[in-house]
């Protein structure tokens, strides 16, 4: 058997990447806005069904982006996942919002809606939910939630391009979604993210405010003659070299996915039985979503068993990580936001679960490793 290190990650490498990237070397135009930022914002909003799309240098940006857009500031609240990546409060935090942690529901470590239900105040301004590991949240009654409190609702789904929730696409159901293009991504462009909108008139603040706060959108289009500044904003466009890589990567979108899958169900199919027989809970997925295989986790029965099969792993030549740190005992969460109830599973959660080997190269011999590898381990 190979002893190779099997890494945790590995960035997909599209055919057409370097051919792309050749093309806008060759040319006159390297910054952003060009033939390849369009096509791949196009190929956004094919695969998402979104009514608009614009392209960012990361998710995060495409959240900073959101909260402009949602006009945050001092005053206003938005509630957060306490198991959630730091950019999710961050961006609330940056304007001057108070973020708002709440607890997850364990079974699938997304947003739990009642939670949410219980920490709205006169306040809150949005609600953000994460769809963890492409696993969509319970959307009906955060979506009535929203709309009976006359809030936004915020859709982080840095993990979920190509997951649905009863069909429809993630990222397309609430206010605002974003995307993440970093390179740990399903699909990548080294750095990058995207906003999905379906409002009109907030896609026309987008565009100025992702252009340092001018119409240059508008006069690359031949509306306006001349572009000048119109609102705030900030450098959220990306160069024609990340889009070309990202344009690559989605017209591989389809084998890039089928790929992940074949990795995802192979883990959920051969670990089951051993999950059972060590009380291990692996990830799963309701009857009404699709995932986008972008992770495989197990959800160990303690923190010490966790931490013994990622040694394990280890041992073995296979990098198996934890995850998020809960954001509501962070420092920065203890300093920019508030809890109104402790986020009890949130805490659970990110002490007992480890993510497995997850890229579409993965070959069936390395995946063998380490589910043997897996299969292998008994808790004290």
């Amino acid at each position: 058997m190979s002893t190779d290190r099997i890494i945790f990650s590995r960035p997909y490498r599209a055919s057409n990447e370097l051919s792309n990237l050749a093309t806008v070397l060759e040319s006159d135009h390297i910054h952003g806005d060009g033939r390849f930022t369009k096509s791949a914002t196009a190929a956004l909003k094919a695969i998402t069904g979104s009514t608009h799309a614009l392209l960012t240098t990361s998710c995060t940006h495409a959240l900073e982006l959101g909260a402009l857009l949602l006009e945050l500031g001092p005053g206003d609240e938005v509630i957060v996942p306490s198991f959630a990546f730091s950019s999710a409060a961050t961006a609330v935090a940056l304007r001057g919002a108070t973020v708002v942690f709440v607890d997850i529901d364990p079974s699938t470590g997304n947003i739990d809606p009642d939670c949410v239900a219980a920490a709205i105040t006169e306040r809150t301004k949005a609600v953000l939910v994460m769809h963890y590991g492409g696993v969509a949240a319970d959307m009906e009654p955060l979506v009535d939630l929203a709309e009976l409190h006359g809030v936004a609702l915020i859709e982080d789904n840095a993990h979920g391009l190509g997951g649905k929730w009863r069909g429809r696409a993630l990222g397309t159901i609430g206010t605002i979604g974003t995307q993440s293009f970093h390179d740990t991504k399903n699909v990548h462009c080294g750095e990058g993210g995207a906003l999905l909108l379906s409002d009109d008139q907030l896609m026309t603040r987008a565009e100025i405010i992702r252009e340092k706060g001018t119409d240059r959108a508008r006069f690359l289009r031949g509306q306006v003659d001349k572009y000048s500044w119109q609102d705030i904003g900030s450098s959220y466009l990306p160069s024609e070299l990340n889009a070309a890589v990202l344009d690559a990567q989605l017209s591989e979108f389809d084998a890039i996915q089928a790929a992940r899958h074949r990795v995802w169900d192979a883990y959920s199919v051969s670990l089951g039985e051993w999950a059972s027989e060590n009380g291990v809970v692996p990830m799963a997925v309701p009857d009404d979503r699709e995932h986008a295989a972008h992770l495989f986790y197990l959800k160990m029965p303690t923190e010490e068993s966790r931490d013994g099969l990622i040694r394990h792993l280890a041992a073995d030549g296979i990098v198996a990580p934890f995850h998020y740190i809960p954001l509501d005992t962070s420092a920065a969460g203890v300093r920019y936001g508030r809890t109104p109830e402790p986020c009890v599973r949130s805490a659970e959660f990110s002490a007992s679960i480890l993510r497995l080997p997850l890229w579409p190269m993965l070959t069936s011999e390395q995946q063998e490793r380490v589910i043997g590898s897996v299969l292998e381990y008994k808790q004290a």
